[in-house]
């Protein structure tokens, strides 16, 4: 056994590879139109969705079809494996399931390209149990306001 299937969990190396795929995607999705870019993008993230744990799916297609209603403008994607919505190429929000990790609960994240600041200090993740229409228009809210 190699050192780094030692250090990390079986999760963990997955999302690895999962990552290292898609960066061989991301590099011949450049090359097309942004229409079949989109589209693959979305077939990438639904049949993400679709892996997923019966209570995880049914937060995914949640999150997704927010985050549609509140940027569409944002590409879907996967990110790690896990769904993502990008922006100029870069993951802006993503959801970890938390099936991915054996967790209690999943995440609706955001990554650096979001530009959440408030201050020295700001969350950058959630945790999401459910989508009720209060945590719908929270979320909502930072996403357009991630979204630009």
């Amino acid at each position: 056994m190699a050192d780094n299937e030692k250090n990390f969990t079986a999760e963990e190396r997955d999302a690895m590879k999962a990552a290292a795929a898609e960066k061989k995607t991301a590099r011949s999705r450049a090359k097309k139109t942004p229409e079949e870019a989109r589209a693959e993008g979305e077939a990438d993230l639904k049949a993400a969705i679709a892996k997923l744990s019966d209570d995880d799916r049914v937060i995914a297609e949640g999150l997704h079809a927010l985050v549609f209603e509140a940027a569409p403008h944002l590409v879907p994607r996967t990110y790690y494996g896990m769904p993502a919505w990008g922006k100029d190429g870069k993951v802006l929000c993503f959801f970890q399931p938390a099936s991915k990790f054996k967790t209690r609960y999943g995440t609706f994240g955001f990554e650096q390209p979001a530009q959440l600041d408030e201050g020295t200090m700001w969350p950058v993740a959630y945790a999401v149990l459910e989508l009720d229409e209060a945590n719908r228009s929270f979320l909502a809210e930072r996403i357009r306001l991630a979204a630009g």
